[in-house]
């Protein structure tokens, strides 16, 4: 198998939706007018959003501008779990077309479902994404993304389709079935977590394969937040662009917004079907620019429209580069719900991460462990050591790495170097911090 060069960084032949041609004033016309239908939707038909104005005070007919939605009250995962299993949905179950569910690791799942006219829109926004990333009608797309009720895999799967590309289904698991796949098939572009390509990669040089030489042009990552260190890691390794897909399961699932292969520079929001806020600790509406927590109004979902959702994701809204009308998201490296307090310091997995990536001599296979010692809290960073080089050197590197933590972070932990292949590998969402107070 040949080298190639990455995909090109521009293509002025791009076969953009009448929605990414709008003008802003277009685009927030077909907003508020989606907006008024979506909370007359919910206020009608689910039990929740009808308690929920009635106790704020508000009536679907006090929005009349995109600025209402402020007086809209926030919809949390608590609420979607008190409503367990179906009581979100806006129409009879014979009109359901598709359920999914979160993991519900941390208590009960979150249900959604979806009408026809759902899953359509859904593909075509999925459809979007991809084009948005550089992959074209004829192309082939090898999906790990895992299938079943988890809504990666079947709303990756449903949007390459609906694309024209070939979608290889191969899920999540069985690494080196993985690469047998990339090696026979000759894909195009990939979609998974950022964390399990560097398995595949990994998994491609113990079975003497090249990550570089490969036919893969475009990966399409998401579902864990991660950094541009990470993303120029993946990109020198498989000689690949590398984009974010963003979404989450309660407001539709992966394709509520993507990066632009041409500028990268953060996911571009759908905002034709989502409306996004950015919000401070109290609640307060934030004006773009400012960081804060994400929160999405959908404007096009009939089975399960959401009200201002608290995505507890983190990042700013920025003005629109390569889709001028829609704005961009900061790329997401944190949730409010993933932050680690560590004597008095707040600090985020994606921080670590950032660091290990900047010292060339360590390894990204990295977890957290948080321990506490009387009234202490202590963290340890377990990182393997690099295979290739000698221990003293890979020594050296985790003294640089407490150091680099010390002063960028501002606390002090242990780093421990554990043997190559000794720390459990992801083949799906990578789980980086155990916490063992």
């Amino acid at each position: 198998m040949t080298t190639h060069a990455p995909a090109p960084t521009t293509d002025l032949d791009l076969d953009l939706d009448l929605e990414e041609r709008m003008t802003r004033d277009e685009l927030e016309a077909l907003q508020l007018k989606r907006l008024q239908w979506t909370v007359r939707h919910a206020y009608e038909n689910v039990p929740l959003y009808t308690r929920k104005l009635d106790e704020a005070g508000v009536a679907p007919t006090d929005i009349r501008s995109l600025e209402d939605v402020h007086l809209l009250p926030f919809t949390t995962k608590a609420d979607l779990r008190e409503t367990y299993p179906f009581g979100m949905f806006a129409v009879p179950m014979s009109q359901v077309a598709r359920i999914h569910a979160s993991s519900g690791t941390t208590g009960r799942p979150t249900v959604v479902g979806y009408t026809t006219g759902d899953l359509d829109r859904w593909a075509d926004l999925v459809a979007r994404s991809l084009r948005a990333s550089g992959v074209r009608p004829g192309m082939k797309v090898h999906n790990a993304y895992g299938y079943g009720l988890f809504t990666g895999g079947l709303g990756a799967h449903a949007g390459i389709e609906r694309l024209g590309a070939t979608v290889i289904p191969v899920s999540g698991g069985q690494t080196a079935r993985q690469v047998q796949l990339i090696n026979d098939f000759e894909p195009d572009a990939i979609m998974c977590t950022p964390s399990y390509l560097l398995t595949i990669a990994d998994a491609m040089e113990t079975a003497g394969i090249d990550p570089r030489a490969t036919s893969l042009r475009v990966a399409i990552l998401g579902a864990e937040p991660w950094t541009n260190e990470m993303r120029h890691t993946i990109e020198r390794r498989l000689n690949i662009d590398a984009v974010d897909i963003y979404g989450l399961s309660e407001v539709m699932g992966p394709g509520v917004g993507n990066e632009c292969v041409e500028t990268k520079d953060g996911p571009h929001i759908w905002e034709d079907h989502f409306l996004p806020e950015v919000i401070d600790d109290d609640g307060n509406p934030l004006p773009d620019g400012e960081r804060g927590e994400l929160v999405f109004t959908s404007l096009t979902k009939e089975a399960f429209p959401v009200l201002r959702y608290r995505t507890r994701d983190l990042t700013r809204l920025l003005p629109g580069t390569a889709r001028p009308s829609m704005r961009r998201i900061e790329k997401i490296t944190g949730r409010n719900d993933d932050m680690i307090i560590l004597r008095g310091v707040n600090l985020f997995p994606t921080q670590i991460e950032e660091i290990v990536l900047g010292i060339e001599t360590l390894t990204p296979h990295f977890v957290l462990e948080l321990t506490r010692s009387g009234q202490l809290d202590a963290m340890t960073v377990r990182i393997e050591r690099h295979p290739d080089l000698p221990r003293e050197t890979c020594e050296a590197a985790a003294i640089v790495l407490a150091q680099r933590i010390k002063v960028h972070i501002g606390t002090s932990v242990e780093v421990k170097l554990e043997e190559p292949g000794t720390l459990p590998r992801s083949d799906g969402k990578y789980k980086r911090v155990y916490d063992l107070r």
